[in-house]
């Protein structure tokens, strides 16, 4: 508030509109784009196509025009060699105040023809001085602001007349926040020159130096972080030990196996193998794609637990994937003895109190249900495996309740249908170990996919017929967005509509999320069993219905989701031996993203390669269902999606000095405790959960 050029109210906006609180936030707001300022132009050189200009000279016939809204200011800037007009149609009053006649100014913009003069609307100007010459003479930072900022003159100029004000009166040079020994090693600027070069660099070669010490700082500080607790973890916690593969593991892979394991199947067994039988506590993030075998690979998991006396239990984030999971499961168990059981809400009282009792006698090995698993009700005799399905869906103090049944932790593995690029992973899940089942079990064919425009609607029609006709399935999905709710909701009757009246032959099921749970359940059944042909629903079944012969999904506004949630809800097809097909509908009007959006799904079913383009186009903290809220720490200078080679190397230098002191306990080390506990003052510990 005391720093010149800011005051009571430019400190209010900072601190509400880009959460600025102190000198040291402001220092941390980096500019998102460089101009090249490296040269004055003369006004004899302007020609349209210049991108922007810097101009030095003076200003004559300063003239006000029109009234209200329609009001103008216009100005003629001249040097030795012509003329320009500048232009003002909004801040006429600030702006008229700073133009004094033959003063003589600097003035950059971008310019423009109008009635075959040039000129330039809304310039930067500011009366030159020797040093704001020289400052000129540079690449100029620019800086995100808002509306609101703007309508009070604070602007990208303003924020940086602040930041230049503010690294002018600073009474020492900025303390250091690396120690020193990583900063001799990697050859980093200091602090402060890189602070000062980030908002006032002078040669591209400075700024990319000191861009890459501010970025490798950030990440190096996320992966100590993580790494840490991880470490943390390892040292106070012990894992229950699964020493051995026994009978059930052994006779489920010889006599009940349903198909042979891919390789990425036996791999991903083989680690989870090594890490339950190391005493270590397990704490896996399984990644594999839709219909990649996931569910077989956490039953054998599970197997293994049986085998060395230990209880297992899956939770699963809807009452239709804890019921699929559990059906799955029974079946393959067929004939083994293992007594296996269902939670949900809508487990009945009698069966819940028979359930509560065996569990607590052990003689129910294996529960899977729903968040229902978390109620303190729930008590197992000994836990030792938990496996959490699509766990984005939960929050971490939920999965913390599950983690807390046993005063031991029991070992965790937590699976995901998303496909995570691998810079998220490392900052998102940096303290799970990471397994990937990415092949599809033999037999499968890839799903084809085509974008059609609306207008394509009816030809369409002729293609489902055919494939209906052949004894196939299919799937019409409507985007569900919670702002527009009733508008989808129309949307979805209306297409319910269309296909009745299009296809009166068939029957179809209409699901969306404002049904009861027993109609909604009664629906997709209907559709399961082959009774009704055409599925119309709202993005209810992305997760959770397994029907191997349905064939096709229609998904109409395919605008309107993101490439993550395309991907799942494309995976819903291709489950059987049958070629299947996605079809992706929208309207013509699109953006050139979008537009590039659904060509990449039209080229490719490999979901890592979907959600590393996803992560390029959208960036990290609007990844479709890959994370609960948003980012758990805020990026402020570095790129996950352009940064990945940096966030590795950070990660490395973080586990070398881990390696060296797991406990950061000597002296060197201790500024590294110092800037991890001041980056932690305001955010909970969630070290010890997975």
């Amino acid at each position: 508030m005391y720093l010149p050029g800011v005051g009571p109210k430019r400190a209010e906006l900072l601190r509400t509109e880009l959460n600025i609180n102190s000198v040291e936030d402001l220092f941390s707001y980096y500019p998102y784009k460089y101009i090249d300022r490296s040269r004055f132009y003369f006004a004899s050189e302007i020609a349209e196509n210049l991108p922007y200009i810097q101009l030095r000279g003076r200003i004559r016939n300063v003239q006000k025009s029109g009234t209200g809204k329609n009001q103008r200011l216009n100005a003629v800037f001249f040097d030795e060699t012509g003329v320009i007009d500048l232009v003002w149609f909004k801040g006429i009053r600030y702006a008229e105040d700073k133009l004094k006649p033959q003063a003589q100014y600097i003035v950059f913009g971008k310019p423009s023809v109008f009635n075959g003069r040039f000129s330039i609307a809304h310039p930067e100007i500011e009366f030159a001085t020797e040093e704001n010459q020289r400052q000129a003479l540079g690449w100029q930072a620019h800086y995100n602001t808002s509306e609101k900022m703007k309508k009070h003159f604070l602007n990208s100029a303003a924020i940086r007349k602040i930041m230049h004000t503010a690294l002018q009166n600073l009474p020492m040079k900025l303390p250091e926040t690396l120690p020193s020994y990583l900063i001799e090693q990697y050859n980093l600027m200091s602090r402060h020159e890189a602070v000062v070069a980030v908002h006032f660099p002078q040669q591209a070669e400075v700024l990319h130096r000191a861009q890459h010490r501010l970025k490798l700082e950030e990440l190096f500080y996320i992966q100590l972080d993580i790494l840490r607790q991880s470490k943390f973890r390892e040292l106070k916690y012990q894992g229950f030990l699964f020493d051995k593969i026994g009978t059930l593991f052994n006779t489920f892979y010889e006599k009940n196996l349903p198909f042979e394991l891919t390789g990425a199947q036996k791999r991903v067994l083989r680690e989870i193998r090594q890490h339950v039988g190391s005493g270590r506590q397990m704490n896996r993030l399984l990644q594999g794609d839709v219909g990649s075998g996931k569910t077989l690979v956490a039953l054998m998991s599970m197997l293994m637990a049986l085998d060395n006396g230990f209880q297992a239990c899956i939770m699963a984030p809807t009452e239709i994937l804890a019921t699929q999971h559990f059906e799955t499961i029974a079946n393959m168990l067929d004939g083994m003895g293992i007594n296996i059981a269902l939670l949900t809400g809508s487990t009945t009282k009698k069966a819940r109190e028979q359930l509560h009792e065996q569990l607590r006698s052990g003689e129910l090995k294996i529960l899977i249900g729903t968040h229902a698993l978390i109620e303190d009700s729930v008590q197992f005799a000994n836990l030792g495996l938990v496996i959490i399905d699509e766990q984005h869906r939960f929050g971490v103090a939920q999965r913390a309740r599950l983690w807390n049944k046993n005063l031991q932790p029991p070992h965790i593995l937590v699976m995901t249908a998303t496909p995570i690029p691998r810079t998220l992973a490392m900052t998102v899940y940096g303290d799970l170990e990471v397994s990937v089942i990415d092949e599809l079990p033999p037999g499968r064919k890839p799903i084809q996919t085509y974008h059609y425009y609306d207008s394509k609607r009816i030809a369409m029609l002729d293609f489902l017929k055919k494939q209906i006709d052949a004894g196939r399935q299919v799937y019409v999905v409507y985007p569900l967005i919670q702002e527009s709710e009733k508008m989808d909701l129309q949307n979805l009757e209306a297409g319910y509509e269309f296909f009745k009246n299009h296809l009166p032959q068939y029957h179809i099921s209409m699901v969306h999320g404002r049904m009861k749970a027993k109609e909604k359940d009664d629906e997709m059944r209907k559709f399961a069993s082959g009774e009704t042909q055409i599925m119309v629903a709202t993005t209810v079944i992305e997760v959770g219905v397994n029907v191997p012969n349905a064939s096709v999904m229609v998904i109409e506004s395919a605008e309107r989701f993101g490439l993550s949630q395309l991907h799942q809800l494309r995976g819903r097809v291709g489950r059987g031996a049958e070629q299947s097909f996605c079809i992706l509908l929208s309207s013509y009007k699109i953006t050139t993203d979008t537009r590039k959006r659904l060509e990449i799904m039209t080229r490719s079913n490999d979901g890592f390669e979907i959600a590393e383009a996803d992560l390029q186009m959208r960036g990290p903290g609007d990844m479709d269902g890959t994370m609960q809220s948003g980012m758990p720490f805020e990026l402020k200078i570095a790129n996950l999606s352009t940064d990945s080679h940096l966030l590795s190397f950070a990660r490395q230098v973080a586990l070398e000095i881990l390696d060296r002191d797991p406990k950061l306990e000597k002296p060197e080390n201790a500024i590294l405790v110092q800037q991890l506990n001041k980056k932690n003052k305001n955010s909970m510990n969630w070290s010890v959960i997975s």
